[in-house]
């Protein structure tokens, strides 16, 4: 369990557009100052029009995401109703925040379409709560919230959307040493359709 914990270090964000809301992560796990995994998952959907972004450690994220998927599937089931983006960040709070003296390690972003629009959450380990237009985790961030400080702007189209996030993830991956040997970036777009994760070649071809 010790070692789980210390599997950090990542770069991920999320960004709301003109109709749709855009999470992005790079792909690499580490084991302090050894890299453990060049592929982990870190954009993860929890349910038909919501996604999230991880950051910390792997047994604590996982452990969450099982606990929010069946809490989402037992409240669909008997309410016959659809989970707002607002409601699973509640849940996710509480569960954080019931968890304090000993809080699971996770920094994660939340977003999603719903009924009330798109939304973006950034949710700390002890459950503090943060909506904005666009949010960054992990130790690139500082890097990745500079790209998007100088060229976000609201109401962006969605192939907009993408390019910044491929172009903030690539650039935490070229300065910061816990992000930069990610195999890949993952980019995932969620609007009134669905969750739908970007082409890797056109990701690759916007990296370059």
């Amino acid at each position: 369990m010790q070692e789980e914990k210390l599997k950090t270090g990542t770069t991920t964000l999320g960004l709301v557009c003109k109709d749709c809301v855009i999470l992005a992560s790079e792909t690499q796990s580490t084991l302090g100052y050894m890299i453990s995994s060049k592929h982990a998952e870190k954009v993860i959907q929890i349910d038909d029009k919501i996604a999230l972004t991880v950051a910390g450690g792997v047994g604590d994220t996982q452990a969450l995401i099982r606990l929010l998927k069946a809490e989402i599937n037992i409240y669909k089931l008997t309410r016959n109703s659809e989970f707002t983006v607002q409601g699973v960040v509640t849940l996710l709070s509480n569960i954080l925040q019931s968890a304090r003296y000993y809080p699971y390690m996770a920094m994660l972003v939340v977003g999603g379409v719903d009924k009330n629009g798109t939304h973006i959450y950034s949710v700390d380990p002890v459950g503090g709560i943060e909506k904005d237009n666009y949010v960054v985790t992990g130790s690139g961030s500082p890097i990745a919230i500079g790209v998007l400080e100088d060229k976000y702007k609201e109401n962006m189209v969605r192939e907009e959307g993408i390019e910044l996030a491929v172009r903030a993830i690539r650039s935490a991956k070229g300065r910061d040493i816990f992000s930069a040997s990610g195999k890949e970036i993952l980019v995932a777009v969620i609007d009134k359709n669905g969750v739908n994760f970007v082409d890797k070649e056109k990701i690759k071809e916007l990296a370059k």
